[in-house]
């Protein structure tokens, strides 16, 4: 028997370090993951044999020292060691590229090692070239794939190493990488598309308060002045002192209404951390008239891809229910899904807790019926996730639609009632010139 030190993570990602004894180093491996742990690195200890007791002398025995240079030095390599920038997301982008790459190069025929040595090559993004350092590391040392990307759980969440899982013990690694990449695909361009048609909207919204604040602020009172002077305080019309008055508050309290602004903000931070709170807050989000919808639809669209690629990548019914009720991100969508799943392990059907939520729609719930019925639950979520995608591209079309129009006309409105409320209070000024010149 020999003496093996190793360095591995535990489940939280910490690291530990120990010694086991083996007959030989995948022996060690095994002993190491027995225990629950992920090694790393492993390598023998020189003179610490179990098998060799210390010869007796007159002299007290004294540890033995591995030497420098020796084998434990050259085999031992912290090759799980993550850098503090490394806890932040990667680009979606950067792993989507990643994923179809690797697809593409082990459905070819290469090896998943040489595949994964192709891609660090050119591979441009630091963190995930240090990712990939260190799973390919880990893979020659004997561990799996999907044990190696668990190491990194800010890159590869637990849909992904689920899929990966399943990938490989089913033996299709090649299939389930391209349905991660054509699900991430997807998910990523209903993303774009969505922010795509938010942005001239918020501009619009952001020019139309930057301009009111401008014209209450610093031209309104140069106008105020210019009325006291001209006018003497006479009377002035009922839209120009609604202006002025606006224009004073403003001036007056801007402190207090910015500090009320953050107020709110922080109060619905606070509220939304809560699990009554962030509730009534999701449920909002699908209620709202314009963008509820949207919300609505984008929703059912996740869910169904999501559930649907993981049960034809073979991960299983109950296991797939509680990834995505994970990562769904709503908390009415987690209280369905879990209400899905609870049926489902009582050996019922998903219809009637997917029915009782407001969110799917009643053809939603009857292609889940037809599916448990023929079979062909994945096809048929794959099937109702693409019908929402197009739903979701037409909300967003029609969304943009509605809301550039309606923005313009109230920043139209809006400054064109301060020209007007200001126009006005002139036109009796030089009517006032006028008859005196006269």
């Amino acid at each position: 028997m020999a003496t093996f030190q190793y360095i591995a993570k535990d489940s939280s990602g910490g690291e530990r370090r120990g010694t086991v004894e083996a007959s030989d180093r995948n022996a060690a491996i095994s002993a190491v993951r027995a225990q629950g742990l992920l090694p790393t690195a492993l390598g023998e200890v020189k003179g610490a044999s179990a098998s060799q007791p210390a010869k007796k002398s007159g002299k007290s025995a004294k540890p033995a020292k591995p030497a420098k240079g020796g084998a434990m030095n050259k085999e031992i390599k912290i090759n799980f060691r993550m850098p503090k920038f490394l806890q932040g997301k990667i680009k979606t982008k950067v792993l989507t590229q990643f994923t179809r790459q690797l697809a593409t190069l082990v459905n070819a025929g290469l090896p998943l090692m040489r595949g994964i040595e192709v891609l660090k090559r050119q591979m441009r993004d630091q963190q995930m070239l240090d990712a990939l350092n260190g799973i390919s590391e880990n893979i020659a040392a004997g561990g799996t794939f999907s044990e190696s990307l668990s190491a990194y759980p800010k890159i590869f969440d637990r849909l992904y190493i689920n899929m990966v899982k399943a990938g490989e013990a089913g033996g299709v690694l090649e299939v389930v990488l391209g349905r991660l990449a054509e699900f991430a695909e997807k998910s990523e361009k209903i993303k774009n598309k969505v922010k795509g048609a938010m942005i001239y909207p918020i501009v619009v919204l952001v020019a139309a308060v930057g301009i009111t604040a401008f014209l209450l602020v610093a031209v309104i009172p140069k106008f105020q002045q210019v009325f006291n002077d001209m006018l003497g305080g006479a009377a002035l019309p009922a839209v120009t002192q609604y202006v002025i008055e606006a224009s004073e508050f403003v001036q007056h309290n801007g402190l207090q209404i910015f500090a009320a602004v953050v107020a709110l903000v922080i109060i619905k931070k606070i509220i939304g951390k809560t699990e009554k709170g962030a509730y009534f807050f999701d449920a909002l989000t699908l209620k709202m008239p314009v963008t509820g919808t949207l919300a609505q639809r984008s929703a059912v669209s996740r869910f169904t891809r999501t559930l649907g690629t993981l049960l034809s990548s073979g991960v299983p019914i109950l296991q797939s229910l509680t990834i995505v009720r994970d990562t769904t991100g709503n908390r009415v969508l987690m209280k369905a899904i879990q209400n899905v799943h609870d049926s489902v392990k009582e050996g019922e059907s998903m219809t009637q807790p997917l029915s009782q939520c407001k969110v799917f729609p009643p053809m939603v719930t009857s292609m889940v019926e037809v599916g448990e019925e023929t079979g062909a639950l994945a096809e048929m979520l794959t099937r109702i996730a693409n019908t929402y995608d197009d739903e979701v591209d037409n909300a967003v079309a029609g969304m943009t639609a509605a809301i550039e129009p309606a923005l313009i006309i109230v920043l139209a409105v809006v400054v064109g009632t301060i020209v007007i409320a200001m126009f006005l209070p002139m036109v009796k000024i030089i009517g006032s010139v006028s008859g005196a010149g006269g």
